[in-house]
């Protein structure tokens, strides 16, 4: 399959991928479209941002499509079809966007089921007939318990970035959303990397499934991003982040490991004159939204986020990305510094790593297959660095009643990352 108009779909459908310029598919969706238009069971294996969305929501649209008539005869609200669990809220919405696109003129609807905003906006779309939902594990599962919402006409489902909704501690809340689906269902599993835990749940809740895996996921072409890294210990770090500030035109996205060092970076910038907004799993989601919509129109210049707060978000036209703060796994390198370079544009990642993480930084080159330059910091930068580091130890040692490091040694804080939120009241 060379060209979506090759594919057996519904005239409706084939309108609107033109209407939206979809006319060649990308490897992914060329492998795992076909087989799920078939029914069978898919396993597919492929880096963020090469178009997984797509190869799921075709086969769910031409599936919802095929059965929009008799439901319409036979009951006066359309059930619960379709089900895509997703890790984040923004990923969920974006899901829900790239939908409204492609179902444009059909009939058919989507409910968007996440955390951080109010739950009866959500209710009140499934209880008016949307046969698609899409939803972050926490709050699909609360209103499973509390019997708001019925899954059991599931026809397909979908786990999207799979292995990020295991890293972020939802296994036992995804085990109980598909318990309570149909038996007899289609199943679609997408994940940018596959573990022994995803291997074992994909045994579970699937039937004799079609793998798929697109070849290059550790490989960061050099002809579209800049891969360098420099040694600085932590403390010179915020000087080095405001050099290559004042030296470099566009917009910056900073990864930080924790929730509070993401907060800490983006009032120090902001302190400096330099525009920046934090974004991570506990701000609400209208802050989150107000965050992502500040940077893409540039009233933000900088965005700090951590891993789960930015997974998945599609961004392209970021000029630099920095990796603050060195990434828990090396495959989490990958999806940071995939956020620039795209759409044609060349990109550049910098990674700061202090002299105890060499052996890390080789563990990323090996893991991931790329090569990093090694960039030494001029001496002047250093002065720099140093002075304004004195003036932040002074003015957190100065500041009142509040709860300061006293050094920028780390963070002990609870890290974004590899955390599962109080049953009842997650966060996705």
């Amino acid at each position: 399959m060379k060209l979506f108009n090759e594919l057996p779909l519904s005239q409706s459908i084939q309108v609107n991928l033109n209407r939206n310029c979809f006319t060649k598919p990308t490897p992914v969706q060329a492998q795992a479209i076909p087989p799920a238009l078939t029914g069978a069971d898919v396993i597919a294996t492929a880096q963020t941002g090469t178009g997984k969305t797509l190869a799921f929501l075709l086969p769910i649209l031409e599936r919802l499509l095929k059965g929009s008539d008799s439901e319409r005869r036979t009951a006066s609200v359309a059930p619960v079809r379709a089900l895509v669990l997703s890790p984040t809220r923004e990923l969920a919405i974006q899901i829900s966007e790239a939908f409204m696109k492609l179902s444009a003129n059909t009939g058919l609807r989507a409910a968007v089921v996440v955390g951080g905003v109010g739950e009866q906006t959500q209710l009140s779309a499934i209880r008016r007939g949307a046969q698609l939902v899409i939803a972050t594990p926490g709050r699909l599962e609360d209103f499973l318990d509390r019997g708001l919402v019925t899954l059991k006409a599931v026809e397909i489902l979908v786990l999207d970035e799979a292995d990020r909704m295991l890293d972020m501690g939802f296994l036992p809340a995804i085990e109980r959303i598909l318990r309570a689906l149909p038996k007899e269902r289609q199943s679609l599993f997408f994940s940018a990397t596959m573990t022994k835990e995803i291997e074992r749940l994909i045994a579970r809740h699937s039937k004799d499934p079609v793998r798929i895996f697109v070849d290059g996921l550790n490989r960061t072409p050099p002809d579209e991003i800049d891969l360098h890294v420099y040694e600085v210990e932590d403390h010179m770090k915020l000087g080095l982040l405001r050099h290559m500030l004042g030296e470099n035109e566009g917009s910056f996205l900073v990864f930080a490991r924790t929730k509070h060092g993401t907060d800490r970076l983006a009032k120090r910038l902001s302190r400096l004159g330099l525009p920046a907004v934090a974004m991570h799993g506990d701000r609400t989601q209208n802050q989150r939204n107000q965050a992502l919509a500040g940077f893409r129109d540039g009233r933000y210049r900088i965005l700090v986020a951590t891993d789960v707060a930015a997974r998945g978000i599609h961004i392209d036209s970021v000029a630099h990305v920095v990796n603050y703060d060195l990434p828990q796994a090396p495959t989490d390198f990958i999806h940071r510094v995939g956020r620039t370079g795209r759409a044609g544009q060349r990109g550049a990642a910098s990674t700061f790593s202090m002299k105890s993480e060499r052996g890390e930084v080789r563990r990323i080159e090996l893991e991931c297959k790329v090569l990093l330059e090694r960039r030494k910091i001029a001496a002047e930068i250093v002065q720099e660095a140093s002075e304004l580091a004195k003036t932040e130890i002074l003015r957190d040692s100065a500041a009142p009643n509040k709860h300061v490091h006293r050094s920028f040694s780390g963070s002990r804080d609870k890290q974004d990352l590899g955390t599962r939120p109080a049953r009842g009241r997650r966060r996705n």
